[in-house]
C-alpha cells in the first residue's frame, strides 16, 4: 500500500503561534494560567498544554487572578474589557488572520455597512467577529441563507477564515442579485485554501483517505467533506488509536491529510501506523473471499453502508459478494437534483432488493421502496393520532410543494404557512414538520398541512403570552399593520393594538406619522383582556412626557411663542411644543370685547402668549394674548414718556401721548 501525505497538511501559522505563546507564558509568567475554552480545536494538544499548567475554563467569572490566554479563534471586545476590569494579565493568541477579519468587521460596521459573515454561526471565531461588529452582523452558512438577507443599503461580506472559496463566492453572487452594493473581503486564510485544494487533489488519486484532526474542528470536517466529494472512502479520526486495519484491506494507495489544529507529531504517528498496517496486511490475496457472504433475495429489506456516490447511481455494501447499486431514480420518491443531498459516503441506510442479480450480475437496490415500506406503516398511525411527521421539501409544483416523508406527499400552498406565501421556492431543501390530514395507500396519496402545526404552536404561544403578560410591562414588538385608528404590533407571536391616542404625547392625524410597518419598537402593556384575547399597548408611555418639565420651561409670567391649533367658542387652543397645549380664553384674546375667537386669530397663526398659570397634574396651562399686548403698550408708553421728559422736563399722561400722536398725523 502506497501511503501519500497531502502537500499541505497540519498546523497552520496561527495554531503554531498560539501553542508557542502558551509555552512561553508557562515558562515566564508566575501564577495560574487559564485558557478561555480550548486554545485550538485539538483535544490532544489541549491535554498536553493542560499538563504544562494551562487550565481550560468556560467563563472568566471562574477566576479572580492570574493570566488569561485568548485562544486562536479570538473573542469579542466586550470579553477583553471584562478581563481587563478583573485585573487579569492577558496574552492574546488570536490568529493574525482572524484578527484581520475582526478589524474589517469593525471598520465596516462603523461605516454603516450591513455586515454579512459567511461561516458557522455557532463557531467561536464567528462569535468573536460578531462582537467586533457590535452584534449587528448577519451570519449565513450558504447561498440559500444569503438569499434570506434583507438588503439595507451597502453590504460588506467577509468570511470565517476556514471557509471554502467556492462557498464564499456563491454567497457573494447571491447577495449581489439583491440589487445592493456589495463589497466582498476574502478573509479566508490562504493556508486553508491551499490545504483544501491539496486534500481534494490527493483524495481523487487514492482508494481511501485519512483526515486527522479534532472532531469539533470546522476546518478538519470541511477537509473530510471535500475528500468524500471525490467519491473516495474517507475516515475522520483524532488520533492514531482510532485506525482500523480493515480500512486498508485491498487498498493500493491511501492518502493522509490533517486539519489546521493538528500538530506534526500526531500526523507522523498516524503515518507510521498506516505503514505498519500495510506490512501486517501484506498481499493477503483471497482475504475478501474468506469473508462470510450474505445470501440476498429479491423483496428483502437490508441494511448497508454507502461506499460510493456517483453522478447517476450509488453503491452500497450490504455484505453480499459484490456491492449493490441504487439507480438515481430509486433514491427518493421525489425528483433528485443532487445525490449528495440524499446520501453520503459512510451513511448507514436501509434498502429494498429489487433484483438479486440483473443481466450484468449486479445487485439492484431501492432506497425509495425501503423508505416507503417503513413510512406507510407510520403514516396511518400519524393520521389517527394527529402526530407530526418530518419531511424534506424536494419540489415546487403547481399549487404547492412535494415533501419527502419516505413517500411523496403533497403540501397545498394554502396549508404551507399561517398566511399567504408568495415564494414557495424558499422552502426547497428545508426539513419541515407537518400533520397528515388525508391519505390513501392504494392511490399513493398523502396530503399534509404545515399550517395546522403552526396554528397549534401559535395558539400555545398566544396562551402562554396572555397568561404571563403583565400590565405596565415594557416589551419589544414589530409593527405588522397600520389602520386609521392605530397600529397592530407583534409582541412575540401575538398582535396587540397600539391606538393612535397612545402613540405620542402630541396630537397626530395618522399612525404613519410615528411608525411604519416593519419598525421594531418598545411598547408598554396597558391592558390585557384574557377573556377576549385582546392586548392594548402604549408607545408614549415609554417616551419622555413633555408635561414633566412644563413648569421649568414655561414659568408663570413668561412670554413664549405659540401656534394656534384649534378654535372653540370660548377661546383658542395653542401649542407651545408637541404634546403641550394651553388655552387662551376668549376674554384674553384682546383688550376689546371679542364675540368670536376668529375675529382675532386663525388656525396655524404664530402668536406670542403670556403664561398665567400652570397645572402639570391636570395638564392645563392658562395663557393670554391680551396681557402681551397690554405689556407692549405699557412698554411703549414708558419709552415715550421717558423721551418727552428728557426733552421738556414735563411728565405727560397717556392722553397727552395719544393727542401728541394725533397732532403728528
Amino acid at each position: 500500500m502506497d501511503v501519500r501525505v497531502a502537500a499541505k497538511a497540519g498546523s497552520c501559522y496561527g495554531v503554531k503561534r498560539a501553542i508557542e505563546l502558551s509555552k512561553d507564558t508557562v515558562r515566564n509568567r508566575p501564577g495560574p494560567i487559564f485558557s478561555l475554552g480550548p486554545l485550538i480545536h485539538n483535544p490532544q494538544v489541549v491535554a498536553y498544554l493542560g499538563k504544562l499548567g494551562v487550565q481550560e475554563i468556560k467563563d472568566i467569572g471562574e477566576i479572580k487572578e492570574g493570566t488569561l490566554i485568548i485562544r486562536s479563534h479570538g473573542v469579542a471586545p466586550a470579553l477583553l474589557n471584562a478581563a481587563q476590569e478583573l485585573g487579569l494579565n492577558i496574552v492574546d493568541a488570536t490568529c493574525p488572520f482572524v484578527r484581520r477579519t475582526q478589524v474589517v468587521a469593525h471598520d465596516l460596521m462603523t461605516k454603516d455597512y450591513q455586515v454579512v459573515i459567511v461561516g458557522d454561526k455557532n463557531h467561536p471565531e464567528v462569535q468573536g467577529i460578531l462582537g467586533w461588529a457590535d452584534g449587528k452582523a448577519e451570519v449565513v452558512e450558504n447561498p440559500w441563507e444569503a438569499g434570506l438577507v434583507k438588503a439595507r443599503g451597502k453590504i460588506g461580506v467577509l468570511a470565517q477564515t476556514t471557509q471554502s472559496e467556492e462557498n464564499f463566492n456563491a454567497v457573494v453572487e447571491t447577495l449581489e442579485k439583491s440589487g445592493s452594493v456589495v463589497q466582498a473581503f476574502k478573509t479566508i486564510c490562504s493556508a486553508t485554501s491551499e490545504r483544501q485544494k491539496a486534500a481534494h487533489e490527493l483524495a481523487c488519486q487514492v482508494d481511501v483517505m485519512l483526515v486527522v484532526g479534532g472532531a469539533n474542528s470546522a476546518n478538519t470536517r470541511k477537509l473530510a467533506s471535500l475528500c468524500r466529494a471525490c467519491g473516495t472512502t474517507t475516515y475522520h479520526i483524532e488520533e492514531v488509536g482510532e485506525l482500523e486495519p480493515a480500512w486498508f484491506q485491498g487498498v493500493k494507495a491511501a492518502g493522509l491529510t490533517a486539519g489546521a489544529s493538528t500538530p506534526d507529531w500526531i500526523i507522523e504517528e498516524v503515518k507510521n501506523r498506516m505503514s505498519e498496517i500495510e506490512e501486517q496486511n501484506g498481499n493477503e490475496e483471497g482475504m475478501k473471499d474468506a469473508v462470510e457472504v450474505k445470501a440476498i433475495r429479491s423483496g428483502e429489506i437490508v441494511t448497508g453502508t454507502v461506499v460510493h456516490v456517483g453522478q447517476d447511481e450509488v453503491m452500497v455494501d450490504v455484505g453480499a459478494k459484490s456491492e449493490g447499486v441504487i439507480p438515481i431514480r430509486e433514491l427518493s420518491c421525489c425528483e433528485v437534483t443532487s445525490i449528495q443531498d440524499i446520501v453520503k459516503v459512510g451513511d448507514q441506510i436501509e434498502v429494498y432488493v429489487l433484483k438479486a442479480e440483473d443481466n450484468e450480475g449486479k445487485l439492484i437496490l431501492s432506497k425509495e421502496k425501503a423508505d416507503a415500506e417503513k413510512a406507510w406503516s407510520g403514516l396511518e398511525e400519524a393520521l389517527d393520532s394527529g402526530q407530526t411527521v418530518e419531511g424534506t421539501v424536494r419540489e415546487v409544483v403547481k399549487g404547492g410543494l412535494l415533501v419527502d416523508i419516505g413517500v411523496r406527499a403533497f403540501l397545498p400552498a394554502s396549508l404551507v404557512d399561517r398566511g399567504y406565501v408568495e415564494d414557495l421556492s424558499k422552502y426547497l431543501g428545508q426539513s419541515i414538520a407537518s400533520r397528515v390530514i388525508e391519505m390513501n395507500r392504494a392511490r399513493k396519496k398523502v396530503i399534509l398541512s404545515r399550517k395546522a402545526v403552526l396554528e397549534e404552536e401559535f395558539a400555545k404561544l398566544r396562551q402562554e403570552l396572555l397568561t404571563n403578560l403583565a400590565e405596565g410591562e415594557v416589551v419589544k414588538g414589530v409593527v405588522r399593520r397600520l389602520t386609521q385608528f392605530g397600529a397592530f404590533v407583534d409582541i412575540g407571536g401575538v398582535d396587540g393594538l397600539l391606538h393612535i391616542s397612545e402613540m405620542s404625547w402630541h396630537r397626530i392625524n395618522h399612525p404613519s406619522e410615528v411608525v411604519q410597518v416593519g419598525d421594531e419598537i418598545e411598547v408598554m402593556v396597558l391592558k390585557v383582556d384574557r377573556d377576549n384575547e385582546k392586548i392594548s399597548l402604549g408607545l408614549k408611555q415609554v417616551l419622555p412626557n413633555p408635561w414633566d418639565t412644563v413648569e421649568e420651561k414655561y414659568p408663570v409670567s413668561s412670554v413664549v411663542p405659540a401656534k394656534v391649533v384649534r378654535l372653540a367658542p370660548f377661546g383658542a387652543f395653542v401649542q407651545l411644543e408637541p404634546g403641550v397645549e394651553g388655552l387662551v380664553h376668549i376674554s384674553h384674546l384682546a383688550e376689546r370685547h371679542v364675540a368670536k375667537p376668529d375675529e382675532v386669530v386663525t388656525e396655524g397663526e404664530e402668536v406670542n402668549v403670556k403664561v398665567l398659570s400652570v397645572d402639570p397634574v391636570e395638564k392645563r396651562i392658562r395663557l393670554s394674548i391680551r396681557e402681551v399686548y397690554k405689556e407692549k403698550q405699557e412698554r411703549e408708553y414708558r419709552d415715550y414718556n421717558h423721551n418727552k421728559t428728557e426733552d421738556t422736563g414735563d411728565v405727560v399722561t397717556i392722553g397727552d401721548m395719544v393727542g401728541d400722536l394725533f397732532d403728528k398725523k
